[in-house]
């Protein structure tokens, strides 16, 4: 096969050079996560999702482990991929047991998927003290159980974990688990970082002899794990080594510190190093496919990951908002829509003119320089005081519409009361009781809630819901508490940011006071406050069948 092809550098494609192979293990190893679970029918929506990104091979699990694991792959025996082989997950033989005889391995010869990926044992310290078997038997389980399950008509990975614990310890050894699962008939070798612990130069080094031991008899993949924080860079270096599969995770999800993150991977590969891994409409949905999984496994959005974090194309700097307004290329490495993300400027005391001018364009506003002016020294003066706007784009936006003259207030604040009460049996009650104006009427209404934000908004919401239906499709998802002086204990400031979304779009908005509640009222109001400004009002409507008067 040909080398890396050049093309490293903002917006390269390059022209394919080389056909990797993406396996992802999410739905397996990806699930030995803390905290990490989906249900089987979660699952099957993750797969389609991986399927439409044109991943190759899916691990969907060890249907030999449990009921659900079962399930699984009885619904995704239903599916019908466009790009993707599903594979079952499974280890070689039991010692003293005939391949065919094993449950394990029989349970993968009758399911539908048409790869099985064995794990077996590399490192020496494993058999020793973990399987308790000899070098010679070990080498004769592989064998076998990857010859019954190819004889069975699938196809097969061998996956040598530990793989460079064991090169390190016995290089010769490690080899000759490889070449019994070649001899065997697997199509892959897959060469696992089990533990995280191997450094880029070690990975290349033992990648580099494997594929020159095997002459190509079977295809090298590597599968590395982030222990050392060096997953996707061994990734990288295994094959430009010679790898020709590389196995990971989206978002890098999985035991300990994770797996390495395929979602930073498939960019590299077909960014940096010019192969073609993937159509590029459908690297154009790496971001939105990244999301989709951290969304179903209830996990924030990590906004610094590469490619697809939300801060990943974000620019705060006056120096670099002005360098990127001149030519993307000066500030971004590549073209932020090549990954399916955006670039964009955050709004803070270090922003310029340009920043808050190119705000106010997109958000439909006109302004001047005075305006910009007052606008960049209300932000400085807020700023000082604990607020943040990075997170906050929708507080942001309605304090340049206050600046301009185009903002309309939802209603005019009379007063709000929060009581909170605990009950001897330990039951808490919260209830809050608003009153407002709104067009000249008074509104007062009480609700109760399972916390002072809940039964503040619920109040808020009983108030002017009727006035203003769109109300029904903002939803609070996200609700965050900082502490600016840590020295100041309870009497410290406290800022809150409050992430609301209509179904169609999300934004943030921000409360800072010395009172909790104080804060989250301000950050509840702007972010309803922002989610009614004219226009969304009416798109929303219009989802909805609804022609607005």
């Amino acid at each position: 096969m040909a080398g890396p092809g050049a093309g490293a550098g903002r917006g390269a494609g390059g022209v394919a050079t080389v056909d990797i192979q993406l396996y992802d293990a999410t739905l397996r190893d990806g699930m030995q996560g803390e905290g990490m679970s989906l249900s089987a029918r979660e699952k099957v929506r993750v797969a389609r999702r991986l399927d439409e990104l044109g991943v190759h091979v899916i691990e969907a699990g060890f249907p030999a482990s449990n009921p659900k694991e079962l399930e699984v792959f009885e619904l995704l025996s239903r599916e019908p991929f466009a790009h993707a082989d599903v594979a079952a997950f499974g280890m070689t033989r039991r010692r003293d047991v005939a391949a065919g005889e094993d449950p394990a391995l029989r349970v993968l010869a009758e399911s539908f998927a048409p790869v099985c990926t064995l794990v077996g044992k590399t490192w020496g310290l494993h058999l020793d003290k973990v399987v308790r078997v000899g070098r010679d038997e070990n080498l004769a389980m592989i064998a076998e159980s990857v010859a019954y399950l190819t004889g069975e008509g699938k196809r097969v990975v061998y996956d040598a974990e530990h793989f460079f614990d064991g090169y390190r310890d016995d290089p010769g050894y490690a080899l000759a688990c490889l070449r019994a699962a070649v001899e065997g008939g697997a199509e892959t070798v897959a060469l696992c970082d089990t533990n995280g612990s191997s450094l880029p130069g070690q990975v290349a080094d033992a990648v580099v002899t494997a594929v020159a031991a095997l002459d190509g008899a079977a295809h090298v993949a590597i599968h590395p794990h982030d222990d050392a924080g060096c997953g996707v860079a061994n990734a990288i270096v295994a094959v430009e080594a010679g790898a020709t599969q590389v196995q990971g995770t989206m978002n890098g999800v999985g035991e300990r510190t994770g797996n390495a993150n395929l979602v930073t991977i498939i960019a590299n590969l077909q960014l940096k190093l010019g192969h073609r891994v993937i159509a590029p409409e459908q690297l154009a949905r790496l971001t939105e496919t990244a999301h989709f999984v951290d969304e179903l496994l209830n996990v924030a959005p990590n906004p610094r990951q590469p490619y697809v974090g939300r801060n990943a194309f974000v620019h705060k700097g006056g120096l670099h908002a002005a360098g990127v307004r001149a030519d993307p290329a000066t500030f971004e490495h590549i073209a932020p829509e090549a990954v399916g993300n955006v670039s964009d400027v955050l709004v803070s005391e270090l922003a310029g003119r340009h920043a808050v001018a190119d705000k106010a364009g997109g958000a439909g506003l006109s302004v001047d320089d005075a305006a910009v002016a007052r606008i960049l020294d209300r932000v400085k003066d807020l700023e000082h005081a604990g607020y943040q706007f990075e997170a906050a784009e929708g507080s942001f936006e309605l304090l340049m519409r206050k600046e301009t003259g185009e903002y309309e207030p939802l209603f005019r604040l009379e007063s709000w009361r929060v009581i909170v009460e605990q009950r001897a049996d330990g039951k808490v009650d919260t209830e809050a009781t608003i009153k407002l104006w709104v067009d000249g009427e008074r509104y007062v209404r009480t609700a109760e809630g399972n916390g002072p934000v809940h039964a503040l908004d619920s109040a808020l919401r009983a108030a002017i819901g009727a006035i203003h239906p769109h109300l029904r499709d903002i939803e609070l998802v996200n609700f965050r508490v900082r502490i600016l002086d840590e020295t100041k204990g309870s009497d410290a400031v406290i800022r809150v940011i409050v992430d609301a979304s209509d179904g169609t779009e999300t934004w943030g908005t921000m409360g800072v006071s010395t009172n909790l509640i104080e804060a989250s009222w301000q950050a509840l109001v702007d972010s309803l406050e922002f989610g009614m400004q004219p226009g969304r009002e009416a798109h929303a409507l219009s989802r909805q069948g609804v022609r607005p008067a």
